[in-house]
């Protein structure tokens, strides 16, 4: 019991200190206001609020392949936060990501199957893929869903990417460090929502093997999961 209670406080504190330094990244710390007073609306003066969670398999719900445990992924799990803070709200969570697809695919249908449902937030997650096709045509990518989002006034949260345990992710030079590094800076610049997956998982790696929070080599399992959604969560939490 003392081992499991010691565990758990050493992943709370990761989950503290992270959503600090995030928050500390990103000016407007009321970002999400408008989201949460929303959120606390009863009916009949509610409305449905959409989230769209637009990226590849992560998001999508793959565990190990092909295995997809969606009411375990990130996307689930939020909404289930979300819902016992404010349980008056209605509140669609819709997954527009595809398993194997990177971030240019996800923007040449970014219009026509994330901006059709009309979404009030939408959470990008793409970097694991993005490896295939290099920083610079990621960032084009990320920018065109960026700013296409902002356009409509829709607001928008930047993952970086959970691990993949062919990298070795304590390494500055690694792919994944340098594509995160790449969001953190879109996010800064763009002014949008920051969730920084990567510190959080490689603050952990510093201490212990990652393999408890893996399906398998580049998929989190619902403890991984679970740490995402914590750090997303930040963002709804009321009073924040």
């Amino acid at each position: 019991m003392k081992c499991i209670q010691c565990h758990l406080c050493f992943i709370f504190l990761i989950l503290l200190t992270s959503g600090m330094d995030a928050q500390n990244q990103f000016p407007e710390q009321m970002y999400l206001d408008n989201i949460k007073t929303e959120l606390q609306l009863e009916w009949p003066e509610n409305r449905t609020i959409n989230i769209v969670f637009h990226g590849h398999s992560v998001p999508a719900g793959y565990f190990s392949t092909p295995e997809v445990n969606t009411l375990e992924s990130y996307p689930h799990l939020t909404l289930r936060k979300i819902k016992e803070s404010y349980p008056n709200a209605v509140v669609n969570v819709i997954l527009t990501a595809i398993g194997g697809e990177h971030s240019e695919q996800g923007a040449a249908r970014f219009k026509a199957d994330v901006m059709n449902h009309k979404p009030d937030l939408v959470v990008i997650d793409y970097a694991l893929n993005d490896r295939s096709i290099g920083l610079q045509k990621a960032r084009l990518s990320w920018e065109i869903m960026i700013k296409m989002a902002k356009s409509f006034e829709v607001k928008v949260i930047l993952l970086t990417p959970s691990p993949d345990t062919s990298e070795d992710i304590l390494q500055p030079n690694a792919q994944l460090a340098q594509h995160s590094k790449q969001i953190r800076e879109l996010a800064l610049l763009h002014e949008v929502g920051l969730v920084d997956s990567y510190s959080i998982f490689k603050e952990i790696a510093a201490e212990e093997s990652l393999e408890k929070y893996m399906a398998q080599s580049n998929h989190i399992n619902a403890l991984g999961h679970w740490l995402v959604s914590e750090q997303l969560f930040e963002w709804f939490k009321p009073g924040n």
